[in-house]
């Protein structure tokens, strides 16, 4: 039938695709000339290409493996440039000034690359929180805004690549007689950090630096009720004592403009190691946290709180003892005061341990041994067997007694030791965090259950008395 109508056959190129209309073709015409296949088959050419487009899209994307990948070489690329870049300009100086040269920058940056170092270890936290299904948004009081594991690693990240790019910039400068420049480097990396702490835009995870600058301002003056969050890293702080007091003393020379300067080498100094402004700084944090127990008390009236205002009031007199060193005479020292500083180390040390392990912890079995009697109540064991409690609790003593020698200021000419020991006391309150948050969890957890069980007792009740009123 010459100039009827009919449907186009299965392989026909103008087949419609599923939902579309049904394609027609005017078979009278000639196919070759194009005039009414044009349109239609473009129509449809179109639609397929549109169809094809993400699967070509996907397909030149690389994959997120590759990616890391790149991204891990690139960040061992840089690495080794900082370190061939820093040794080399270590080895420019005269071998009687490299040691004081790497004392004062090993000043300015340790500060930074142990707080670097914090961040990493509270990322891994909050990853072991939320694979042992721990609501840690619920036990520190955060909202849905809040950041997870992988976005305080990114920011873990950017604070390894700068601040060892600041500190290579540093030594590379200074030893190549740019001392101007040289000076400015840690200047600028610390009015950096200031900056991205008080930006107030909504940029650089707005919520989560508000909340931690809150959380600072209330440890400072505990005016309010303390919540969990606010002890807790209270409690971070103390472990960081060392760091605020390099801090204290960076920030001093930079006012002073002893930056890069033979100035700061008197001890006796106003930014030397003999400054009082040291013992000061070192015994901060310990004050916040003896007042947030105070504060405790005003307001709950448990005597457990006293208790542990006196945990961090023996850290006093391991301070101030040891500063003492700088201010009497030798054979007073010796004699008198040394002998003190020792019992007092002791006596921290050990109150301290047994804190954490019996009251911060709750570890029932170290109880048992301890009270000799049957403890009330049985912790729950998230994190695995015997063997991480008993390495926990071991470890805990050991560092708890070396702990005390970076509260020392007579002790501070070793930086390198002192660069370690803190660096051990931060994997110490590292672990310290997984069991403190657990016990704290386990308490949340069986609260609940009581509420529950209460309020389920009083259905039985209600259903009890309903139907001995009907009985009746």
């Amino acid at each position: 039938m010459i100039g009827g109508l009919a449907t186009a056959p299965a392989n026909s190129p103008h087949l419609r695709k599923a939902g579309s209309r049904t394609a027609v073709s005017d078979l009278g015409g000639e196919l070759g000339n194009g005039v009414e296949e044009g349109p239609m088959y473009s129509v449809a050419a179109g639609e397929l290409k549109i169809g094809s487009m993400p699967i070509s899209t996907t397909a030149i994307m690389p994959s997120p493996i590759l990616l890391w990948r790149f991204k891990v070489l690139l960040f061992f690329i840089w690495g080794f440039i900082c370190c061939k870049f820093g040794w080399d300009s270590v080895m420019r100086m005269s071998v009687d000034l490299r040691d004081l040269f790497l004392y004062e920058a090993f000043l300015y940056y340790n500060p930074l690359l142990l707080v670097t170092m914090m961040v990493w270890l509270w990322g891994i936290n909050l990853w072991v929180f939320s694979q042992a299904n721990v609501n840690y948004a619920k036990i520190f009081d955060l909202d849905q805004n809040h950041l997870t594991h992988r976005e305080i690693w990114k920011c873990a990240t950017w604070m390894t690549i700068i601040v060892p790019t600041s500190m290579t910039a540093y030594l590379y400068l200074y030893s190549h007689g740019e001392v101007s420049l040289a000076a400015s480097q840690p200047v600028l990396l610390y009015a950096a950090v200031a900056m991205v702490l008080i930006f107030p835009f909504d940029i650089f995870y707005l919520s989560s630096r508000f909340y931690l600058l809150r959380t600072l301002w209330r440890i400072v003056f505990p005016l309010q009720a303390i919540s969990f969050s606010d002890f807790f890293l209270a409690d971070i702080l103390t472990s960081m004592s060392k760091v605020f007091s390099d801090l204290e003393r960076s920030v001093c020379r930079m006012v002073h403009r002893q930056v890069a300067t033979i100035a700061w080498f008197e001890a006796d100094s106003v930014c030397g190691s003999h400054s009082v402004a040291i013992p000061i700084v070192l015994v901060l944090p310990y004050l916040f946290r003896l007042f947030q127990c105070l504060r405790q008390y005003k307001d709950t009236g448990e005597r457990n709180t006293l208790l542990n205002a006196l945990k961090y009031s023996t850290a006093v007199p391991v301070i101030f003892l040891s500063a003492l060193k700088y201010h009497v005479f030798p054979e007073k020292w010796i004699s008198f005061y040394r002998p003190l500083w020792l019992l007092s180390s002791v006596l921290n040390s050990l109150y301290s341990f047994y804190w954490d392990v019996t009251r911060d912890w709750d570890l029932s079995c170290f109880t048992r041994i301890f009270k000799f009697s049957k403890p009330s109540t049985i912790s729950s064991l998230l994190h695995g067997r015997k063997w991480v409690y008993v390495w926990v609790i071991g470890s805990n003593l050991i560092l708890r007694c070396t702990w005390t020698y970076k509260l020392s200021a007579h002790l501070r000419h070793n930086y390198l030791t002192l660069f370690t020991i803190t660096a051990l006391e931060m994997l110490r309150r590292f672990q310290w965090a997984f069991f403190r948050v657990e016990n704290e969890w386990n308490k949340m957890n069986s609260k609940s259950g009581i509420q529950l069980s209460t309020i389920e007792i009083g259905n039985e009740e209600d259903k009890l008395l309903s139907s001995s009123d009907h009985s009746v």
